[in-house]
């Protein structure tokens, strides 16, 4: 089994850093593969970065579809998740909604820690799109890197008792604060990995019913 995890932006360092734990994770027992998206911008930040990526993210699942059998979306804001969900029948997941509602089954509310400020209301947006909001403690920017201090506030001051780390570039921090907050805090490629594979050996993706427009 093969799961392509596709990185929106074009950035090599990223996608080398989400492919190494990707790797770790999956321990042999399927494969993983991590591609940038050609004709991206370096980081996706805006809507517009979103927009001049999909081509390209489009393509990858087109051109990958018979040797893969699932693919994720390494980008917390899961960019044009819906449209490569309606482009192919494999399971289709977004490490944003993995790691939300997978932290909506560990603990009472969640807080999403973020990049930067302005991200925020795009946060508090798609948590609202998948209907999570009543379970959101808060969205709170990382300040000057400290990770602990911005979970630890979470914690204590917001009522979370589950950390999300909300962008790809954070893979790889989940277990050094789990230890220093004594909460679970998730890494959003792995969660996207754990929902993905176990979808492909269940044989399910998404549905074309009625949303999503068959091929």
């Amino acid at each position: 089994m093969k799961i392509l995890i596709i990185n929106p932006n074009s950035d090599p360092t990223m996608t080398k850093a989400i492919g190494r734990t990707a790797a770790a994770f999956a321990g042999g027992a399927y494969e993983t593969e991590c591609r940038p998206t050609p004709g991206a911008p370096k980081f996706i930040e805006t809507y517009e970065d979103a927009a001049k990526a999909a081509p390209g993210m489009l393509a990858l699942v087109r051109e990958n579809e018979s040797g893969s059998d699932g693919f994720v979306v390494a980008c917390h804001c899961d960019p044009n998740l819906d449209l490569l969900k309606e482009a192919t029948n494999k399971p289709v997941v977004g490490i944003g909604e993995a790691s939300m509602k997978i932290a909506s089954m560990l603990g009472h509310r969640f807080s999403v820690l973020s990049s930067a400020r302005h991200s925020i209301p795009n946060k508090e947006a798609l948590i609202r799109s998948y209907h999570l909001e009543g379970l959101l403690a808060s969205v709170r920017a990382v300040e000057k890197g400290d990770f602990i201090k911005a979970g630890r506030t979470a914690i204590d001051q917001d009522g979370a008792e589950v950390i999300v780390l909300g962008c790809a570039g954070m893979t790889g921090l989940d277990k050094k604060l789990q230890a220093a907050l004594d909460a679970p805090v998730l890494d959003g490629v792995i969660c996207g990995l754990i929902l993905a594979h176990g979808l492909a050996r269940y044989g399910v993706g998404p549905s074309k019913v009625r949303r999503y427009q068959p091929r």
